[in-house]
């Protein structure tokens, strides 16, 4: 039965499903943006963040070293998959690129099947942020709240990293015009080794904070690339904002959509993307970019 009390429920998950895949969202987009590439491995790096900082919270007992382990690892992972592999594919075809982005995801998820198993792994908040809130007229989990404010200021400083800093501009500068960003003397290379590093950060990082919310396992990354791709669509491939007017967009329809009929939720999602690129090809905040 629906009633108020439920359905603002149902608006605060979806905001707060909202800005994660914001946040995973702007990591795609980033990398697309800036290297042309379409990284199908996205997904596989929201679960080794949530594995990596798993181990760590399993070992120390502490949290906030869980989620530093965990966005560190993918970082490095991504900075790796980017200089041995994925540097090579900048000039190919995007089919060589989804295929091999393909094949290395499906590579970090059977060996982490094969390291920890099939069984989900849990992770408990932090004591302080256990428990449920009162919000007026209904009782609300205190950690989603919590993880609202963590993905916020998340996105607050990737913002700040993409448009006040000088590698952002250079990010900006690139993602409009890599040649001529080479013709200046920068060094793009390192500029693009980084921004994937950056990307796959997010998405780690996403991982283990929202492996309080919903357990890990090896193929939690799957449903999670797939809204992911609908929310770049939505807002526009290679741009941040977009990811998060996407995100906010896809998180709504799929937790409102869930209160009525959850098996309907994809279907709304994905007829939500049909009619964005019915209207906007190109997303709502997006350019024509890339050939």
């Amino acid at each position: 039965m629906v009633n108020w009390a439920n359905f603002i429920s149902q608006l605060f998950n979806g905001l707060v499903l909202g800005a994660l895949l914001a946040l995973i969202s702007s990591g795609l987009t980033i990398i697309y943006g800036t290297l042309g590439v379409l990284n199908l491995a996205h997904g596989a790096m929201f679960m080794l963040g949530g594995y990596a900082g798993w181990l760590a919270y399993t070992h120390t007992g502490s949290f906030v070293v869980g989620v530093v382990a965990g966005s560190l690892f993918v970082m490095v992972v991504g900075v790796v998959m980017e200089r041995a592999v994925i540097r090579y594919f900048y000039a190919r075809p995007h089919e060589d690129q989804l295929l091999v982005t393909f094949g290395l995801g499906i590579v970090f998820v059977e060996t982490v099947r094969f390291l920890f198993g099939s069984l989900s792994k849990t992770v408990s908040p932090p004591p302080a942020l256990a428990g449920i809130t009162p919000i007026g007229f209904m009782f609300y989990p205190t950690y989603r709240l919590a993880l609202l404010g963590i993905v916020v200021a998340a996105l607050i400083a990737l913002y700040l990293v993409l448009y006040r800093t000088r590698l952002g501009l250079i990010v900006r500068a690139g993602i409009e015009d890599s040649a001529m960003v080479d013709a200046l003397g920068i060094d793009v290379q390192k500029v693009f080794m980084v921004v994937f590093g950056i990307g796959a950060m997010a998405a780690g990082f996403a991982g283990i904070v929202n492996a309080p919310v919903v357990s890990i396992a090896p193929d939690v990354g799957e449903a999670v690339l797939v809204q992911t791709f609908v929310v770049v669509v939505i807002g526009g491939v290679g741009s941040f904002m977009g990811a998060i007017l996407g995100g906010l967009i896809a998180g709504e329809i799929i937790s409102l959509t869930s209160m009525f009929n959850p098996g309907y939720s994809y279907v709304m999602l994905f007829v939500a993307m049909t009619l964005v690129l019915v209207l906007r090809p190109y997303g709502l905040l997006g350019t024509a970019g890339r050939e």
